[in-house]
Parts: structure tokens; sequence; C-alpha cells
């Protein structure tokens, strides 16, 4: 096909004018929906707290709460008791009639809402279901209780004041109200049964090892902690129903611990009194670690292994202070190996990165655990700021799966040992488990542990930021390192499924309100900000902005609007069109090309293009079948026995060129004006190919367009087409393409990277897609089940009284 080339004049105005008209009938007509309209609209008005710039205001504040706290472990009744002195400082400009404690340990009482609020799950088939884990809990909180016994609440003169428990929070009345810039000291009393892990999953816990009698305890949510109050929600004392996790203040922290003589410890904070809890030979080591490029035992693998044979009636105390953190974690056990070594920092203190870890995680943990933390700290302080505590902690505390505090985090998988050899291995998921989990769990230091996101509020804010980080940094430790441990390199690939899904929420929903916690919170939000990174700004504009964001809110709380002004503050890029479709819609991407049409430009002269147009429907419209059919049999029409009917039109057809096709072309260019006449001759000298393309946005989600357009001759060049495009009309657009050769074929995002659901349609023209197929037997038929062979199968000895662990099917009431 060919087309006529309209002049500047005709473009400039009565082209565009159609556009425009066509737009304004498509908002008034049907409904429209404007998926770039500002996003300021919906956002916090800026204030003298938060600006409109996304950065903390003059007027900013937070306040503060230290802790002295006493804490001993009863390792035989796996039991906590402990008290605290709290020294609360108010600096908002309120006054403050009472304070709210978070007390976390309740969430495992049978009366938390927690529990309450529990809803069975059905089998795939649909049956209900009902698994020995459940029965295991209902039986535990029979026999050993749950959740904390609050002793006693004072003022620092040991008067007592009054206190209410609503479930997972603490309200303590103060005896007049705390004016603004005061502080309050409150002392508690406690105690509380630790948790089985086996039995609860919940973050913290013990882990009895059966053939030792040895015990894992790693203890968090272990302590009466302040709630924070806020400029933007006053108190955050939504209840603790287990998803949305903790919302806190930054203080300082003295903890003493006291544990069996054999038991080593882990904990956030440095550890005040090593000759009182480490031999010589393993303080000199520590000393060796603070400079050691590679991990070296701190306590050996033989150390404690005779830890574990001795046992003792002893006790030890450690010592640990941590200055501005939010929280405070630890563990502690007779089977900790405990190996460190030193991480430089091009700016900031030197960090020691810890791993602490029973035989049993052996070869798996020393070879891969502190190496991550290492890893870890190296990539995150790039992309953020430098790590500003002393040390790095991971401790092996569990199967799979990780927790995060400040400086220490509890992590999973371990080896496999095989029964008849003794020998230990372990799978590609547990190896590249263990590193992604280190990574993401020490990682949470940034993200919320410095930068402190209200995590009961919005998960996304530390889960979301923190996975992006982490899926940076598994890609830099190692180029195929599988997203997420499904074996899918690339995020946006993985990412696709769960988009397409029906039963989602968007990223900006409540932590306890997500049906499907692990794709909204984590995955999605990594998928966005890899797409906004790589495709949308640029890593130079986005890593520029994402540093300022992480500096502008270090050991302060940002909230989801501070990030989104940080970002477009920091970069001059409008994001609300991205915000607005990510993180507030569950609209996906699917960009289609629908179709493309090729032309070349016409040159208006008769004598050209009317030869070209009877060329063109000789090859695009070949004679109809019967005219075929008919010549093939001979068949001769009317015009061929009595060609004396010929006239006019049987010797000259449409193409024909006459005066006035000539006279129309010289009128035409006598009529064009400069620069219209040199556009024109330089087109006609160009010759290009003109493409004309449509786009549909099947998903509703826009998204800039990456492409790919391939040539006939092999070669092929790449274009970014910023979203924008889709401003005028988010459903189909249509773009022009002059190109000097000859398109074969154009491609969308062949890169993969913007998360596109169906790369089916992304290509122009379709080509099928390529895979391969297995050749299978062919059934003859499945044997029935045989019941009298089953009944002649001999009875297995049972090598333990041990219950079994699997789900025991359910049979309906009175069956037999």
């Amino acid at each position: 096909m060919r087309i006529k080339m309209l002049v500047l004049a005709l473009l400039s105005g009565a082209l565009l004018a159609s556009q425009a008209s066509a737009d304004a009938i498509r908002q008034t007509k049907k409904p429209f929906e404007d998926k770039f309209r500002q996003l300021e609209v919906d956002l916090p008005t800026p204030n003298t707290y938060r600006t409109a710039s996304g950065a903390p205001g003059e007027s900013y504040w937070q306040q503060k709460a230290d802790y002295v706290i006493t804490a001993d472990l009863d390792e035989k009744a796996r039991r906590i008791k402990a008290s605290e002195t709290v020294t609360y400082k108010n600096n908002s400009p309120h006054a403050l009639s009472y304070l709210w404690f978070q007390l976390d340990q309740n969430t495992f009482k049978d009366t938390s809402a927690a529990r309450l609020t529990q809803t069975a799950f059905k089998t795939s088939g649909g049956d209900d279901n009902l698994t020995i884990g459940e029965l295991a809990e209902i039986q535990s909180q029979k026999t050993r209780p749950q959740g904390f016994d609050i002793g006693s609440v004072t003022d620092a003169s040991g008067a007592k004041l009054r206190y209410v428990i609503n479930d997972t929070m603490m309200r303590v009345d103060l005896p007049r109200p705390l004016a603004p810039g005061k502080s309050q000291t409150v002392r508690i009393s406690w105690e509380f049964n630790i948790t089985d892990d086996a039995v609860f999953n919940g973050r913290s816990g013990y882990e009895r090892f059966p053939e030792t009698d040895t015990y894992i305890f790693f203890q968090a949510q272990w302590f009466p902690r302040l709630a924070a109050y806020t400029d933007y929600t006053g108190w955050q004392h939504k209840q603790f129903l287990g998803r949305g996790e903790f919302t806190l203040e930054f203080g300082d922290y003295d903890v003493t611990l006291n544990v069996p003589a054999d038991h080593v410890v882990a904990s956030t904070g440095v550890l005040q009194n090593p000759q009182q809890t480490l031999s010589s030979e393993q303080r000199k080591r520590l000393e060796q670690a603070r400079s050691a490029k590679e991990p070296i035992y701190i306590v050996t693998p033989e150390e404690a292994l005779a830890n574990e044979k001795e046992g003792t009636s002893d006790r030890k105390t450690w010592k640990f202070k941590a200055e501005n953190v939010r929280d405070f974690a630890w563990a502690s056990s007779r089977k900790f190996i405990w190996d460190a070594q030193i991480v430089k920092q091009d700016e900031g203190e030197d960090v020691l990165a810890m791993s602490f870890f029973p035989n049993e995680a052996d070869p798996l943990w020393s070879k891969y655990s502190t190496r991550a933390v290492a890893h870890t700290i190296d990539v995150y302080s790039d992309f953020s700021f430098p790590y500003p505590y002393p040390t790095a902690i991971s401790v092996n505390t569990w199967l799979s799966g990780g927790m995060e505090y400040p400086m220490i985090s509890f992590n999973g998988y371990r080896p496999v040992k095989d029964e008849k050899t003794g020998k230990k291995t372990y799978t590609r998921n547990a190896k590249y488990g263990l590193i992604g989990v280190v990574i993401h769990e020490v990682g949470h230091n940034y993200f919320p542990m410095i930068v402190n996101s209200d995590e009961r509020q919005w998960t996304w804010m530390d889960e979301g930021l923190n996975s992006f980080l982490e899926y940076l940094a598994e890609l830099l430790w190692e180029e195929n390192f599988p997203a997420g441990g499904q074996g899918q390199v690339n995020v946006l690939d993985a990412i696709t499924e769960y988009m397409q899904s029906e039963n989602q929420v968007p990223i900006m929903t409540n932590s306890e309100s997500i049906p499907q916690f692990g794709p909204n919170a984590y995955t999605k939000p990594t998928a966005a900000l890899t797409v906004l990174r790589e495709t949308v700004m640029g890593r130079e504009l986005f890593d520029f902005a994402f540093k300022e964001y992480a500096k502008r809110w270090r050991f302060k709380r940002p909230t989801p609007s501070d990030f989104f002004r940080t970002m477009e503050d920091a970069s001059a890029v409008d994001l609300d069109w991205f915000w607005r479709g990510w993180f507030y819609t569950t609209d996906h991407v699917d960009i289609a090309i629908s179709g493309m049409r090729e032309y070349r430009i016409s040159t208006r002269d008769p004598n050209v293009e009317n030869p070209a147009s009877r060329d063109a429907r000789s090859a695009n419209e070949p004679p109809p079948v019967t005219v075929l059919e008919n010549r093939r049999d001979g068949l001769k029409t009317y015009m061929d026995r009595f060609p004396g009917a010929a006239d006019f039109y049987n010797e000259n057809d449409e193409f024909v060129t006459n005066n006035k096709d000539l006279n129309d072309y010289a009128s035409f260019l006598e009529g064009l004006k400069d620069p219209e006449k040199g556009v024109f001759e330089q087109a006609l000298k160009d010759n290009p190919f003109v493409y004309f393309v449509d786009f549909a946005n099947i998903g509703g989600l826009v998204s800039p367009l990456p492409l790919q357009i391939n040539y006939a001759d092999g070669t092929s060049r790449e274009v970014l087409i910023p979203a924008e495009i889709w401003r005028m009309n988010n459903e189909t657009v249509t773009k022009l393409f002059v190109e000097t050769k000859r398109v074969s074929s154009i491609e969308f995002d062949r890169r993969h990277q913007t998360a596109d659901g169906d790369v089916s349609n992304n290509v122009f023209p379709p080509r099928p897609p390529q895979s391969r197929i297995d050749i299978l037997r062919s059934e003859r038929g499945r044997e029935a089940r045989n019941q009298m062979a089953e009944a002649l199968t001999e009875l297995k000895k049972k090598a333990s009284d041990e219950a079994p662990t699997a789900s025991a099917p359910l049979a309906p009431a009175g069956a037999p």
C-alpha cells in the first residue's frame, strides 16, 4: 500500500483538531478513566512534619523509649522471667494521659483475636480438613498456657500504675499527663512460657532436638514494648493478628540475660562482658575475626558438641548494650557454633558479620551464612547508606524461613542427614534458600530497622522495598540466582500469574486484609520497583532517588506518601500514573501489538502512481476463483467472442493517466510553500518505509513500550516509548514509525522488563511459540484397586511410639 503525504499545514491544524475532538467525545460519551490524573489529591496534605517534597519537615518529631531489662531463662521449664525499666521521652507537641505497650506474646493465647478469628481450611477437593498441627496447638494451650503474665506495673518510685490489657495491647494510665518534652519511667515485671516452634510456628520460641534433649531458644517480642505514637495516626495500637508486624520507637537498651552456663548467646547489641562469658581462646578468636576477610570460628563445632554432652546446673550472665535501635532480640543454646568475619565499608565503621548455628546446620551454614551477611551489607549500603551498627548476625533457629530484628536475624534451612551413612547433603533449594533468607533478613536492618516504616499498617514499605534490594543482591551474588526459590531468575516473569489472578487486592492494603500475602507485599513491590528502575526511570535517576529516600528517613518513620513524593522530587519524573496503577489498583500489564500497516510515500505523479496502483491491485486482488477455473476449462467470455462490443472503458482502465491527473499534479506542486516543498522533496528522495502500529492495553495497567524493530536485512534496533503515550487513550493507541529499511516484525518487551502477562501477543506479525513435546507411551488402562492383595500386606513394626505429623482425613460423624 502507499499513502499520500499530507502537507504540514494539515498535520498541524486539521489533524490535531480532529484528534482533540475525538478525545473530548470519548470522555463525555462513555466512561473514561484518566490513568494519569495526579495522585496529589489522594495523598495527605503536606505540613510542617512531612513536606511536599517527601522529606521530614522542620517540625518533625518522634518519641524515644530507653530500656533496662533483666531476664532469666529457665531451660527446664522453658520459661522467661524478667523485669524492665522504661524511660519514655515525649517529643510530641501533645500531652499524653496514658501510654500503650505491645504485648505480642498474647497473640498465642487461646482467647486472643488472632486465635479466635482463625478459619478452618479445606482440602484441595473442598473437604473439611483437620491437621495434627492444629490439634497439637489446641492441646498445648490446655497444658501450657501462653501469653504474658504481668506481675507489676509501677513508676520510678515503686508506686503502682493502673493498667488495662486489651488482647495484645496494654494501656498504662499516668498519674498526671506527660507534658511535651518530659519523660516518664515505667517499671514492669512479667513471665511467660516460651512457645514450642513445632506447635505454634511463631516468630520466636524454642526448638527441641530429641536425639540429645537439647534446645535452641530464640526470643523476640519477649518484653512489653512501647507502641508508637506518631504525627499521622496518634497511637499505633492495632491489635497484632499475626501478619502486620511491629511499629516501634527508637531507644537505647541495657540488657542482662541469665542463662545456663554452657549456653552461647547471640543478641542485638554489643557484648559487654566477654571476660566472664567466653574462654580466653574464644576471646582471641573474636579479636582475630575483626580483621578476617573470611569467616573464622569463635566457638568451634567440637566445642559446641562438647557443650551438648556435658550439661550443667550453673548459670552465667551475658550483658549487652545497643544504641538507637527499635527492638531487641536474642538467642541462646549450648548447641551453637559461632563464626565471624569483618566487613569493611567505604563509608562508616567496620561491621562484624556473624553466624550462630548447631552442628545439624553444617556444612551449609559455615559455608554460606556469614558470607551472605557480609554480601548483604556491601550491596544494601551501596543502594542506601552505610550500615550504622557494629554487628550483623544470622542465627539458625528453624528449618526454613526467617525473621528480622536489629543486628540479629533468625533464619532457616539445614542439610539432610542420610540415616544409613550419616552423611549430610543439601538440596539446591536449601542452598539458595539459605543465601536468600539471610540476605532478606539481614537486609531488614535497613528497612524497617533503620528506615522505620509502620509495619502494622503497610507491610510493603519494609517487605517490598527490602525484597527489591534482596533481588538486586541475589543477582549480584550469582546471575542465575533463582528468584524466591521458585527457579525463575526474572521476578517480572514470576509475578505475572499473581497479577492476573482474581483473588487479589492492591498493594496499598492493610497488612491484615491481604489474601495472597507473599505475592502482594513482597513480590509485586519487587517487580514494580524493578520496572521503575530498569524501564521507567533508568538506573541513574532511580538509584539517586531511592538512596535519597533512604538517607532522608533513616532513623525516622516514613509513610507511603513520603516515599512516593521523594522518588519524584529527586528525579523530576512524574510517577503518579505508576503509583496509582501498580500500588492502588489490581490492573496488570498485558500489552498487545494488534496491527501493523506498511506504506511508501506517494509521489503524487500520476505517471508513477497510477501504474503502481494497477500493480498493487493485481498483486493484492487476484481474479475470482470462478474466472480462474473458467480459463482452465477454456471458456470464452462474451467480449472474447464479440470484440466489436468494446468501448472506451474496455480499452482504458481506471489507472490510465489523463490530462486532468497531470493538471492536478501540477497544481499540487505549485501550491507547496516553503518549508513544505523542501519536506516533500526530501521525503521523495529518502523514499522511507512508513508504518502505523496499533497497540492495545488489555491488562489495564499502562506501561512504557520497550520495542525491538526487526528489519528484513536481519538487523534490528530498540526504542523505548514512555508510558505517557497512553495519556489520551489508555485502551488503544497507534504509533507512527518512519524507517529507512523494510520492517519484518516488531516486538514488545523482548527482554521481559515490564511484567507483561501474555507474551503470545507481543510480536507482529504473530509467530507460534517454540517449545518441545514429549512422546508418551499409550495407556492401556489402569489397574483397579486390589483390596484382596492389600489385605495380605504385612503390618510394619513401628520404629517409635511417636504420633505421625501428617494431616488426618476426617470421616463424617456416625460413619462406620
